[in-house]
């Protein structure tokens, strides 16, 4: 059983969701502050390059599990052309005007 993005309680990461799943990376750029930042597996990463060949250039795909601290917090199973699927816990940092300035993905 999977939570649809817009079922989601946080409607900015829902709008992330959907936007990764339709790889629409104007809808994706315009969720994010201009200085957001991201870190994988617990490693900063440059936000742009890793959008590019994690979620556009390689099929990215999200099916959440689970979402906990007001939708902020979700499991996600995530399959891509490059890793297959895995389990992977994405936590995000939302702006007061519904922007997401952060966000960060490792493995769950």
């Amino acid at each position: 059983m999977t939570i649809a993005p817009g079922k989601l309680s946080e409607p900015a990461v829902g709008a992330f969701v959907a936007a990764v799943n339709a790889r629409d990376k104007d809808a994706f750029a315009a969720l994010l502050t201009p200085d957001a930042t991201m870190s994988d597996d617990g490693s900063d990463r440059d936000l742009q390059d890793w959008a590019d060949r994690e979620i556009f250039s390689s099929n990215g795909h999200m099916e959440v599990v689970t979402e906990s601290d007001g939708g902020r917090t979700l499991v996600v199973s995530y399959r891509n052309d490059t890793w297959g699927e895995m389990r992977t816990a994405w936590r995000f940092t939302v702006t007061p005007d519904g922007r997401i300035s952060r966000f960060e993905t490792g493995q769950a």
